[in-house]
């Protein structure tokens, strides 16, 4: 496990059994790896970077496979919301992908860090306000834990690296490998949810 999967003392990674409450978490994580990527140089760039991709690739996958499902059902006007965020996580995967080509020492690299830190906040703050507040309003704390659970099973599984225009199951399925990794995905959040297909 890296870092950023290991709960350390003290930290609050236990009280996770609320998908609203770990997610918002993952955007705090997030944030607070932006910052260890600007503050460093060299090798601890390029740590801190490689821990910002997977967070990033593991988060989103598990936001597609559970959340922007559920939204879409429960949320009014819930497929406008999705579509919006879905759009927003494509254009950052292609900026995170350009990224992740680039040696952190280069001198395009930290500009283009800021322009994905900006989009990304920016789609984290759509996510809490047109998603999250939702999906806890609308919804009871069975299932809130429950998605927890399979958000933490999607997380598992996920990619280590982002996969532009890959922002559906169906998009999955055209990519060999990957695809295998989402059915494998999709099996361990139907399971975490009880679900049996």
């Amino acid at each position: 496990m890296s870092e950023i999967d290991t709960p350390q003392a003290g930290d609050d990674r236990a009280m996770d059994t609320d998908v609203v409450a770990l997610l918002m978490r993952q955007h705090g994580d997030i944030r607070n790896l932006f910052d260890e990527v600007e503050a460093s140089t060299g090798e601890e760039r390029r740590d801190a970077f490689r821990r910002l991709v997977r967070l990033l690739a593991v988060h989103e996958t598990a936001e597609e496979e559970v959340v922007h499902p559920f939204a879409r059902r429960a949320l009014p006007g819930g497929e406008k919301v999705v579509e919006d965020r879905l759009a927003e996580e494509r254009a950052a995967k292609e900026l995170l992908a350009t990224l992740d080509d680039l040696d952190t020492d280069d001198p395009k690299f930290m500009p283009q860090l800021m322009k994905l830190r900006t989009d990304v906040q920016e789609h984290a703050r759509a996510e809490e306000r047109y998603e999250f507040t939702h999906i806890r309003r609308s919804t009871d704390v069975t299932n809130l834990v429950a998605m927890a659970k399979a958000v933490k099973a999607a997380e598992a599984m996920a990619p280590t690296r982002p996969h532009p225009g890959v922002e559906s199951g169906a998009a999955n399925m055209a990519l060999g490998p990957v695809a295998a990794l989402m059915d494998r995905t999709r099996d361990a959040v139907r399971e975490a949810m009880g679900k049996d297909g």
